[in-house]
């Protein structure tokens, strides 16, 4: 399904929602978009912990995130603490329907630095998947959905002839509870396609709209699930359209 909107100066109206499946107009409903301003920027800080990998230690971190919706992209700057030295900075990136890794160990090594358009897939997910944090974007001319049931509904996301697509999944109350969707997944300068989810924890009100404040990312491999980073929201800030 297409969405209405055409541009981003605008106020989100009950009919921008008539035509989306069930639990879609249930979650952008409970989340608030609705009389609110289209969002234009919005700047975050996190803090939580990651792993590379379920034999590699958990490093805890801190990070600031900056989006901007029209057009889409993403850059994430976080610091790392090894052995509780903060040692490793490490940036993600997603412009322009391309994304790109960068990590640089002690602020002198650089120890990746990846651009790849299995790279690019994955980049794009990571922004579809963070949407949850600004919802007014769900209703971007950029985004369709497709019906599944009464509980999820598929979201395809198209930026600079690129697509992709995940499930997702709501509860009763149409609280978004997790996001899954085949990812390509980076080892050693080696890709693989796998299943990923981003499960959601706990919800707040920040600025006035309802979202997830808590969540993770989870590798679903045959081998067993791969808990990766685990995130919590400290700061949010929202600009709007004029």
């Amino acid at each position: 399904m297409e969405n209405k909107i055409k541009g981003n100066r605008h106020v989100i109206t009950p009919d921008m929602l008539e035509d989306l499946p069930s639990p879609v107009q249930r979650y952008l409903t409970y989340t608030g978009v609705v009389g609110y301003p289209w969002i234009d920027t919005i700047r975050l800080e996190q803090r939580g912990k990651f792993r590379q990998g379920s034999d590699r230690p958990w490093m805890s971190l801190t990070a600031e995130e900056y989006y901007t919706t029209d057009p889409p992209s993403l850059e994430w700057n976080a610091r790392f603490k090894i052995a509780g030295l903060p040692l490793l900075r490490a940036r993600d990136k997603y412009e322009s329907g391309h994304g790109h890794m960068f990590g640089q160990l002690a602020g002198i090594f650089t120890i990746f630095d990846i651009i790849d358009e299995r790279l690019d897939q994955g980049a794009m997910l990571r922004y579809l998947s963070e949407i949850f944090w600004f919802p007014t974007a769900f209703l971007g001319t950029n985004i369709k959905w497709e019906e599944v049931d009464a509980d999820s509904a598929n979201v395809i996301f198209t930026d600079h002839g690129k697509t992709v697509t995940a499930r997702m999944h709501f509860d009763d109350a149409g609280r978004p509870t997790n996001f899954t969707a085949l990812r390509y997944r980076e080892m050693g300068g080696e890709f693989s396609l796998d299943p990923w989810s981003t499960p959601l924890l706990s919800y707040g009100e920040w600025a006035g709209l309802n979202i997830p404040t808590r969540g993770q990312a989870v590798w679903n491999l045959e081998s067993g699930d791969l808990l990766y980073a685990d995130l919590e929201i400290t700061e949010i800030e929202y600009n709007y359209s004029t």
